[in-house]
């Protein structure tokens, strides 16, 4: 037993300095990493994963993806800043397709009439590498306003693109009766749980 300890002990030392000179995440949660200036959505790596309870028999979760949008920021007057995101239900992903076209059917999101859903923010009010981000969510045609709790994830060039990067977690919960998408409710919830994860690369100027 103690040789298998020695042993154990001895790799973890050994392997320490090239755990040490491992390269650190290009994107790190710090605020003076963030350059100020005018942001587009990161198509490729920003969506909202929902979830909803299913009659008590399971959690439904579904993601939506594809969006764009802007984002100005500045992080010496994060008050002022303005996000503006178009979410085309298109991007909706769920686990059937029978399920993806009952969701676009008249029954839930109605797509062929209301193919877009936005959200506008209204107002930031930061703390620190948190933000709570009041805007106004249009989904079904039917605008109201949602919190999102934010949290800066990263900031930093993408050593791919070369572009400044930043990017956020939100979580939120909305009632879809709210956007007259009540269908089956209360068996299936009503409340909607929301986690999204959100990239912004700088604008070239």
């Amino acid at each position: 037993m103690k040789s298998h300890l020695l042993a154990a002990v001895a790799a973890i030392v050994l392997a320490s300095p090239v755990m040490a000179q491992a390269p650190a995440m290009p994107g790190q949660p710090e605020a003076s990493r963030v350059v100020a200036g005018s942001y587009t959505v990161d198509t490729n790596h920003t969506q909202v994963v929902w979830s909803v309870d299913h009659m008590g028999f399971s959690t439904l979760y579904g993601m939506v993806g594809e969006m764009t949008g802007t984002l100005n920021l500045d992080p010496a007057n994060l008050a002022a800043a303005s996000l503006s995101i178009d979410i085309p239900l298109s991007g909706l992903t769920v686990t059937s397709e029978g399920f993806a076209k009952h969701l676009a059917s008249a029954d839930f999101f109605e797509v062929e009439t209301f193919p877009t859903a936005k959200f506008v923010s209204t107002s930031v009010v930061a703390n620190g590498n948190e933000a709570k981000i009041t805007g106004d969510l249009t989904l079904h045609g039917v605008t109201k306003p949602v919190v999102l709790d934010a949290k800066l994830m990263g900031a930093g060039a993408n050593p791919m693109s070369k572009a400044q990067t930043v990017g956020f977690t939100a979580t939120s919960t909305l009632k879809r009766s709210d956007f007259g998408l009540g269908y089956a409710a209360p068996v299936v919830s009503d409340e909607v749980k929301l986690k999204i994860t959100a990239a912004f690369e700088l604008a070239a100027s």
